[in-house]
């Protein structure tokens, strides 16, 4: 999305005594942890400003794994991308556009078991099926209230950003970036549907607790059914505030039939634990071409778990630099113990 300006409060720095590695914990001397459970491998800004296929490579806002091991790239002007999992280089590009061929503001992706795409817009908000060409196979329910003011209570451009699927493959959630009005301005909607032979249909929905100022552009489900999930704000002459969570909805209440979400008791928010400040990651000679509290950090929005096993995961993280002179498409390679 085109992140609007809201006041972060950027964290000091994280103490960083060990980090994971390929081989497991690393002692307190490695130059790569960014805290005792995150440590970032390297980075790329391998497409940054660049095209393929006559479409400029950037404005990314979600990533997926395909089914013969390439990334899936979403761009939130309504095109889809196959990059070399390796190199990261474009292989193909399809265009997306919604029911009347209007361009969508796309920023959540799924690709599910049969290789077709779930896709969200956050312009009414909307979660659609396409096929791998682009072309819509049908929508998802959404509720009411989730809907952009006046339809429902959502903010414009505040809607949909993260979308998962649990394992099993029979849950999809998909994470709301802003509260809506009327809900308490640190919790914001996690939405889900269950698959049944005819689709998926409306389920449960659950309260997240974000940090004062700050966002949710994505979500992403790790091998135990809990979540990943990030966390995002932007001061103007300080920079971006990017932390990553660990999110467990597992006892969590289901908050559809609540109205207004205002940390009254008998509601369960989803429980999370702080993993990693990215500030707090080393840089790694990265440069920034705005102020950043590390010039690493940019406006990170996409993120898959690209493989690891049982606690250990290896994770993406791809920036969106809204096609801007002073923003970078930049790519993380995450290692992160759970």
């Amino acid at each position: 999305m085109r992140l609007r300006t809201v006041l972060a409060t950027t964290s000091a720095a994280l103490a960083a005594a060990t980090c994971l590695t390929a081989a497991g914990p690393a002692n307190a001397q490695d130059n790569h942890a960014c805290s005792s459970t995150v440590s970032i491998d390297r980075f790329s800004d391998a497409l940054d400003k660049t095209t393929y296929d006559g479409t400029f490579v950037g404005n990314l806002s979600a990533l997926a794994v395909d089914k013969d091991g390439s990334l899936a790239a979403l761009s939130d002007r309504s095109a889809l991308f196959g990059l070399d999992a390796k190199t990261l280089q474009p292989r193909a590009t399809a265009p997306l556009a919604d029911e009347n061929g209007t361009a969508l503001d796309s920023e959540g992706l799924v690709i599910d078991g049969d290789g077709t795409r779930l896709v969200t817009s956050e312009t009414e908000p909307s979660v659609r099926r396409y096929s791998r060409a682009g072309k819509i196979l049908d929508r998802l329910p959404v509720p009411a209230s989730l809907q952009v003011a006046p339809a429902g209570r959502a903010v414009s451009n505040g809607t949909f950003e993260g979308l998962t699927l649990l394992p099993g493959g029979r849950t999809l959630l998909a994470s709301m970036e802003y509260a809506l009005s009327g809900d308490s301005s640190g919790i914001v909607r996690f939405q889900t549907w269950q698959r049944h032979r005819e689709g998926f249909e409306l389920a449960a929905q659950y309260a997240y607790p974000v940090d004062a100022g700050l966002g949710v552009p994505e979500a992403q489900a790790t091998p135990d059914g809990r979540l990943l999930v990030l966390e995002r704000g932007f001061t103007s002459g300080v920079g971006n505030t990017v932390r990553l969570y660990l999110a467990d909805p597992r006892r969590a209440t289901d908050t559809s039939g609540v109205e207004n979400l205002t940390g009254q008791a008998g509601v369960r928010l989803i429980k999370k634990t702080l993993l990693a400040d990215i500030a707090a990651c080393p840089p790694l000679g990265a440069t920034a071409k705005q102020p950043q509290p590390n010039p690493l950090l940019d406006n990170i929005e996409g993120m898959v778990v690209t493989g690891g096993h049982k606690d250990a995961l290896k994770v993406l993280l791809v920036s969106d630099d809204n096609q801007n002179a002073v923003q970078t498409t930049r790519f993380y390679y995450l290692r992160v113990r759970i």
